[in-house]
Protein backbone atom coordinates (compact mmCIF):
# COMPACT_ATOMS: atom_id res chain seq x y z
CA UNK A 1 0.00 0.00 0.00
CA UNK A 2 2.84 2.37 0.88
CA UNK A 3 4.50 1.72 -2.50
CA UNK A 4 1.25 2.41 -4.35
CA UNK A 5 0.78 5.65 -2.40
CA UNK A 6 4.36 6.73 -3.21
CA UNK A 7 3.87 5.84 -6.90
CA UNK A 8 0.71 7.95 -7.10
CA UNK A 9 2.49 10.94 -5.56
CA UNK A 10 5.84 10.60 -7.34
CA UNK A 11 4.29 10.12 -10.78
CA UNK A 12 2.02 13.18 -10.45
CA UNK A 13 -1.20 11.17 -10.51
CA UNK A 14 -2.41 12.82 -7.31
CA UNK A 15 -1.67 16.35 -8.48
CA UNK A 16 -3.47 15.56 -11.75
CA UNK A 17 -6.51 14.59 -9.68
CA UNK A 18 -6.18 17.91 -7.85
CA UNK A 19 -6.12 19.86 -11.12
CA UNK A 20 -9.24 18.03 -12.33
CA UNK A 21 -10.94 18.88 -9.02
CA UNK A 22 -10.14 22.57 -9.49
CA UNK A 23 -11.75 22.46 -12.93
CA UNK A 24 -14.90 21.00 -11.40
CA UNK A 25 -14.77 23.78 -8.80
CA UNK A 26 -14.60 26.37 -11.61
CA UNK A 27 -17.72 24.92 -13.24
CA UNK A 28 -19.57 25.00 -9.91
CA UNK A 29 -18.53 28.51 -8.86
CA UNK A 30 -19.57 29.88 -12.25
CA UNK A 31 -22.75 27.76 -12.38
CA UNK A 32 -21.77 26.17 -15.68
CA UNK A 33 -22.71 22.77 -17.08
CA UNK A 34 -19.97 20.33 -16.17
CA UNK A 35 -18.03 19.09 -19.20
CA UNK A 36 -16.40 15.83 -18.17
CA UNK A 37 -14.23 15.64 -21.28
CA UNK A 38 -12.73 18.99 -20.30
CA UNK A 39 -12.06 17.70 -16.79
CA UNK A 40 -10.41 14.60 -18.26
CA UNK A 41 -8.40 16.76 -20.66
CA UNK A 42 -6.98 18.83 -17.78
CA UNK A 43 -6.25 15.66 -15.79
CA UNK A 44 -4.23 14.09 -18.59
CA UNK A 45 -2.59 17.41 -19.55
CA UNK A 46 -1.36 17.81 -15.97
CA UNK A 47 -0.19 14.20 -15.83
CA UNK A 48 1.66 14.63 -19.12
CA UNK A 49 3.28 17.98 -18.33
CA UNK A 50 4.46 17.02 -14.85
CA UNK A 51 6.01 13.74 -15.98
CA UNK A 52 7.66 15.65 -18.84
CA UNK A 53 8.98 18.17 -16.31
CA UNK A 54 10.48 15.43 -14.13
CA UNK A 55 12.15 13.76 -17.09
CA UNK A 56 13.69 17.06 -18.16
CA UNK A 57 14.70 18.05 -14.62
CA UNK A 58 16.64 14.82 -14.08
CA UNK A 59 18.85 15.73 -17.03
CA UNK A 60 19.18 19.37 -16.01
CA UNK A 61 20.32 18.60 -12.46
CA UNK A 62 22.01 15.24 -12.95
CA UNK A 63 23.65 15.62 -16.37
CA UNK A 64 21.99 12.43 -17.51
CA UNK A 65 22.05 11.35 -21.15
CA UNK A 66 18.78 10.52 -22.83
CA UNK A 67 19.82 7.07 -23.99
CA UNK A 68 18.22 3.62 -23.80
CA UNK A 69 19.33 3.04 -20.20
CA UNK A 70 17.79 6.33 -19.09
CA UNK A 71 14.36 5.50 -20.49
CA UNK A 72 14.67 1.99 -19.11
CA UNK A 73 15.28 3.36 -15.61
CA UNK A 74 12.58 6.02 -16.01
CA UNK A 75 10.15 3.82 -17.92
CA UNK A 76 7.15 4.57 -15.71
CA UNK A 77 7.53 8.35 -16.07
CA UNK A 78 8.14 8.10 -19.82
CA UNK A 79 5.19 5.75 -20.27
CA UNK A 80 2.83 8.01 -18.31
CA UNK A 81 4.02 11.03 -20.30
CA UNK A 82 3.28 9.32 -23.63
CA UNK A 83 0.03 7.64 -22.52
CA UNK A 84 -1.27 10.83 -20.90
CA UNK A 85 -0.38 12.86 -24.01
CA UNK A 86 -2.38 10.49 -26.22
CA UNK A 87 -5.33 10.49 -23.81
CA UNK A 88 -5.16 14.29 -23.62
CA UNK A 89 -5.49 14.60 -27.41
CA UNK A 90 -8.43 12.16 -27.46
CA UNK A 91 -10.23 14.14 -24.74
CA UNK A 92 -9.56 17.37 -26.60
CA UNK A 93 -11.20 15.99 -29.74
CA UNK A 94 -14.17 14.79 -27.69
CA UNK A 95 -14.56 18.08 -25.85
CA UNK A 96 -15.80 21.42 -27.13
CA UNK A 97 -12.51 23.14 -26.34
CA UNK A 98 -11.12 25.60 -28.86
CA UNK A 99 -7.43 25.18 -29.67
CA UNK A 100 -6.52 28.85 -29.32
CA UNK A 101 -7.86 28.90 -25.76
CA UNK A 102 -5.63 26.04 -24.62
CA UNK A 103 -2.55 27.22 -26.54
CA UNK A 104 -1.53 29.82 -23.90
CA UNK A 105 -1.60 27.01 -21.32
CA UNK A 106 0.94 25.01 -23.32
CA UNK A 107 3.07 28.13 -23.82
CA UNK A 108 3.07 28.91 -20.09
CA UNK A 109 4.03 25.30 -19.30
CA UNK A 110 6.97 25.45 -21.72
CA UNK A 111 8.08 28.83 -20.36
CA UNK A 112 8.21 27.39 -16.84
CA UNK A 113 10.40 24.51 -18.05
CA UNK A 114 12.86 26.78 -19.93
CA UNK A 115 15.39 27.03 -17.04
CA UNK A 116 15.76 23.23 -17.16
CA UNK A 117 16.48 22.93 -20.87
CA UNK A 118 20.15 22.25 -21.77
CA UNK A 119 20.45 25.38 -23.93
CA UNK A 120 23.15 27.91 -23.02
CA UNK A 121 21.22 30.84 -24.45
CA UNK A 122 18.43 30.14 -21.97
CA UNK A 123 20.55 30.22 -18.82
CA UNK A 124 19.29 33.75 -18.06
CA UNK A 125 15.86 32.24 -17.32
CA UNK A 126 17.31 30.70 -14.14
CA UNK A 127 17.59 34.22 -12.72
CA UNK A 128 13.98 35.24 -13.26
CA UNK A 129 13.24 34.86 -9.56
CA UNK A 130 9.80 36.27 -8.76
CA UNK A 131 8.61 35.63 -12.31
CA UNK A 132 9.23 31.89 -11.88
CA UNK A 133 6.84 31.67 -8.95
CA UNK A 134 4.24 33.94 -10.52
CA UNK A 135 4.49 32.04 -13.80
CA UNK A 136 3.73 28.71 -12.15
CA UNK A 137 0.74 30.15 -10.29
CA UNK A 138 -0.49 31.82 -13.48
CA UNK A 139 -0.16 28.57 -15.42
CA UNK A 140 -2.29 26.73 -12.89
CA UNK A 141 -4.92 29.46 -12.90
CA UNK A 142 -5.11 29.69 -16.68
CA UNK A 143 -5.45 25.94 -17.08
CA UNK A 144 -8.08 25.53 -14.34
CA UNK A 145 -10.14 28.66 -15.09
CA UNK A 146 -9.70 29.90 -18.67
CA UNK A 147 -9.60 26.46 -20.28
CA UNK A 148 -12.83 25.22 -18.62
CA UNK A 149 -14.75 28.35 -19.63
CA UNK A 150 -13.13 28.12 -23.08
CA UNK A 151 -12.06 31.77 -23.12
CA UNK A 152 -8.87 33.81 -23.23
CA UNK A 153 -8.13 36.03 -20.21
CA UNK A 154 -9.22 39.16 -22.06
CA UNK A 155 -12.65 37.66 -22.80
CA UNK A 156 -13.54 36.67 -19.24
CA UNK A 157 -16.68 38.08 -17.64
CA UNK A 158 -16.59 39.88 -14.28
CA UNK A 159 -17.54 36.71 -12.38
CA UNK A 160 -14.93 34.69 -14.28
CA UNK A 161 -12.26 37.31 -13.55
CA UNK A 162 -13.19 37.16 -9.86
CA UNK A 163 -12.70 33.37 -9.82
CA UNK A 164 -9.48 33.83 -11.81
CA UNK A 165 -8.08 36.40 -9.34
CA UNK A 166 -9.06 34.38 -6.30
CA UNK A 167 -7.59 31.18 -7.74
CA UNK A 168 -4.36 33.04 -8.53
CA UNK A 169 -3.94 34.19 -4.92
CA UNK A 170 -4.68 30.66 -3.69
CA UNK A 171 -2.17 29.07 -6.05
CA UNK A 172 0.42 31.76 -5.29
CA UNK A 173 0.35 30.78 -1.62
CA UNK A 174 0.79 27.12 -2.58
CA UNK A 175 3.72 27.97 -4.87
CA UNK A 176 5.39 30.00 -2.12
CA UNK A 177 5.21 26.99 0.21
CA UNK A 178 7.02 24.82 -2.36
CA UNK A 179 9.50 27.60 -3.14
CA UNK A 180 10.37 27.85 0.55
CA UNK A 181 10.98 24.11 0.71
CA UNK A 182 13.24 24.17 -2.37
CA UNK A 183 15.08 27.44 -1.64
CA UNK A 184 18.29 25.83 -0.34
CA UNK A 185 18.57 23.44 -3.29
CA UNK A 186 17.56 26.15 -5.78
CA UNK A 187 20.45 28.33 -4.58
CA UNK A 188 22.87 25.46 -5.16
CA UNK A 189 21.46 24.89 -8.66
CA UNK A 190 21.51 28.59 -9.50
CA UNK A 191 17.73 28.83 -9.76
CA UNK A 192 15.80 31.82 -8.47
CA UNK A 193 12.33 32.10 -6.97
CA UNK A 194 10.47 34.23 -4.46
CA UNK A 195 11.95 32.18 -1.64
CA UNK A 196 15.55 32.66 -2.84
CA UNK A 197 15.20 36.36 -3.63
CA UNK A 198 13.28 37.45 -0.54
CA UNK A 199 14.23 37.18 3.12
CA UNK A 200 12.20 34.86 5.35
CA UNK A 201 10.60 37.87 7.01
CA UNK A 202 9.66 39.46 3.68
CA UNK A 203 8.30 36.14 2.42
CA UNK A 204 6.09 35.68 5.47
CA UNK A 205 4.87 39.27 5.14
CA UNK A 206 3.96 38.56 1.52
CA UNK A 207 2.05 35.43 2.55
CA UNK A 208 0.07 37.41 5.13
CA UNK A 209 -0.77 40.06 2.50
CA UNK A 210 -1.90 37.41 0.03
CA UNK A 211 -3.94 35.69 2.76
CA UNK A 212 -5.69 38.94 3.73
CA UNK A 213 -6.49 39.68 0.08
CA UNK A 214 -7.76 36.13 -0.42
CA UNK A 215 -9.86 36.17 2.75
CA UNK A 216 -11.30 39.57 1.86
CA UNK A 217 -12.89 38.16 -1.28
CA UNK A 218 -15.73 36.99 0.99
CA UNK A 219 -17.04 40.57 0.87
CA UNK A 220 -17.72 40.29 -2.86
CA UNK A 221 -19.28 36.83 -3.18
CA UNK A 222 -22.83 38.09 -3.80
CA UNK A 223 -21.72 40.57 -6.44
CA UNK A 224 -20.06 37.78 -8.44
CA UNK A 225 -22.81 35.18 -7.97
CA UNK A 226 -20.92 33.00 -5.49
CA UNK A 227 -23.37 31.48 -3.03
CA UNK A 228 -22.94 32.08 0.70
CA UNK A 229 -22.22 28.40 1.36
CA UNK A 230 -19.67 28.26 -1.45
CA UNK A 231 -17.98 31.39 -0.12
CA UNK A 232 -17.80 29.92 3.39
CA UNK A 233 -16.26 26.77 1.92
CA UNK A 234 -13.66 28.88 0.13
CA UNK A 235 -12.89 30.74 3.36
CA UNK A 236 -12.41 27.48 5.26
CA UNK A 237 -9.97 26.38 2.53
CA UNK A 238 -8.13 29.69 2.81
CA UNK A 239 -7.69 29.38 6.59
CA UNK A 240 -6.61 25.75 6.17
CA UNK A 241 -4.00 26.86 3.65
CA UNK A 242 -2.57 29.39 6.12
CA UNK A 243 -2.34 26.62 8.73
CA UNK A 244 -0.52 24.43 6.21
CA UNK A 245 1.89 27.30 5.49
CA UNK A 246 2.65 27.56 9.21
CA UNK A 247 3.48 23.86 9.44
CA UNK A 248 5.57 24.12 6.27
CA UNK A 249 7.96 26.41 8.17
CA UNK A 250 8.82 23.35 10.27
CA UNK A 251 10.75 20.36 8.99
CA UNK A 252 8.39 18.14 7.00
CA UNK A 253 8.69 14.99 4.92
CA UNK A 254 7.89 14.17 1.28
CA UNK A 255 4.32 13.17 2.01
CA UNK A 256 3.50 16.51 3.66
CA UNK A 257 4.28 18.50 0.51
CA UNK A 258 2.99 16.14 -2.16
CA UNK A 259 -0.11 15.01 -0.29
CA UNK A 260 -1.04 17.69 2.26
CA UNK A 261 0.13 20.84 0.44
CA UNK A 262 -0.96 19.69 -3.04
CA UNK A 263 -4.04 18.22 -1.41
CA UNK A 264 -5.20 21.71 -0.45
CA UNK A 265 -6.45 22.05 -4.03
CA UNK A 266 -8.52 18.90 -3.66
CA UNK A 267 -9.71 19.99 -0.22
CA UNK A 268 -10.89 23.35 -1.56
CA UNK A 269 -12.69 21.71 -4.47
CA UNK A 270 -14.35 19.11 -2.22
CA UNK A 271 -15.49 21.80 0.22
CA UNK A 272 -17.02 23.76 -2.66
CA UNK A 273 -18.67 20.62 -4.01
CA UNK A 274 -20.30 19.86 -0.67
CA UNK A 275 -21.41 23.49 -0.34
CA UNK A 276 -22.95 23.32 -3.82
CA UNK A 277 -25.17 20.32 -3.09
Amino acid sequence: MKKIFYFILSHSIFIAICSAALVLQTFQLLHLTVNYYTIAFIFFATLSSYNFYWLVSKNAFGKIKYDRSFFKNEFSNAFLFIAASVAMMICFLKSSLIFYTILPGFVLTILYALPLLPVKSLTFTKRLGILKTVLLALTWVYVTVCVPVNKLIFDLSDSELFVFARRFLFMLMLCIIFDSRDSAMDKIRGLHSLATDLSQRALRTLVIIVFIALFSTFLFHERFNISLYQSIALQISTVALLVVFYFSTKKQDYGFYYFIVDGMMLFSAMATYIASI
